[in-house]
């Protein structure tokens, strides 16, 4: 790994209020971001990064790479969910093991957003349309983990038909804004768009930290009880993800020369989904213990690809 990216990763204040965060709840201190205030800025994230994905989109040749890109972004969806729920089920059973395979197999749109401020911040160019990449990952991956707890447990407690679950995946708040937000970032003009870079790119930084700042709390509040949970959720949440993404860091060179959009497919692999995912398997899968797999998700998963992950993975791509 590249030492010099890695220490800048780590010394990036955005990430920083992450580590903030933690260090306040380990102190006991009263900090915390009004859950209105932290919901609209989540919001205010994926509105403004689905609007340059599509202004992005909007100058970019509509080419082969984009269709394979897509295609790619599902397959991976499809088969990270199949072989994790395999590698769970003896350990955690078959409910947990199919909720938590489909947080892996789905993404973070909040780890992909950082991602995207890591490659800004280092000046390398990605494609508008892996935030419609990143917008079809969502759902794929509930809908398999839904269907290998039906498969494998007669009388599993999977109230939600395919169909349904399908609509509640892409008819989450988070997919309509990204997907929507890209729509009208590609049909808004160049001079329409610097109309409002302001809000969509200049303050786009500061509400990032804001937010991490805010998951490092959450973070924090939930770590103690997982940790209690044994060492295999632990091994899963911090191995599986990173060879993940570096395979997908290596296979991205078969899709595209481009640096940046390598990243994008390695940290979509590797991230986990701890909105839309908990939502869908509350409601299709509630024998399953959302005190393992949203942890898992967050409070492992996600600081370790925003720390290590993004600099194992770029420096991987450097060198294939």
């Amino acid at each position: 790994m590249e030492t010099q990216l890695l220490i800048d990763n780590l010394t990036n204040p955005a990430l920083l209020f992450f580590f903030l965060g933690m260090l306040a709840v380990r102190l006991k201190s009263d900090l915390e971001i009004p859950s209105n205030s932290a919901k609209f800025i989540s919001l205010y994230l994926l509105f403004s990064i689905g609007f340059k994905g599509g202004q992005e989109l909007a100058h970019s040749a509509l080419d082969a790479e984009i269709f394979w890109s897509l295609l790619f972004g599902v397959i991976m969806a499809l088969v990270v969910p199949l072989y994790s729920f395999f590698i769970l089920k003896p350990k955690l059973g078959v409910f947990n093991a199919g909720a938590i395979a489909a947080a892996y197999g789905s993404v973070s749109a909040v780890t992909f957003v950082t991602a995207v401020s890591f490659l800004e911040m280092h000046a390398i160019y990605y494609g508008g349309h892996m935030v419609a990449v990143m917008a079809l990952m969502e759902a794929p991956s509930i809908v398999v983990g839904v269907l290998l707890i039906s498969l494998f447990k007669k009388d599993a407690d999977a109230k939600a038909s395919c169909t349904s679950l399908l609509k509640h995946a892409m008819t989450n708040g988070s997919v309509i804004l990204i997907l929507g937000s890209l729509i009208i970032g590609f049909l808004a003009s160049e001079a329409q768009a610097e109309g409002i870079k302001p809000f969509t790119t200049d303050i786009f930084k500061g509400f990032l930290a804001v937010f991490l700042l805010d998951m490092g709390i959450t973070s924090g509040r939930k770590l103690n009880s997982f940790l209690e949970q044994g060492w295999f959720p632990l091994a899963f949440a911090l191995i599986v993800p990173l060879i993940n993404g570096c395979i997908v860091a290596v296979l991205s060179s078969v899709l595209t020369t481009s640096d940046g959009n390598r990243l994008l497919f390695s940290i979509l692999a590797a991230s986990a989904s701890y909105i839309a995912v908990p939502a869908a398997m509350k409601l299709a899968v509630p024998r399953a213990n959302p005190g393992l797999y949203i942890p898992m998700a967050l409070a492992i998963t996600f600081p370790l690809n925003i720390t290590l992950g993004m600099p194992l993975y770029l420096s991987i791509i450097h060198g294939t």
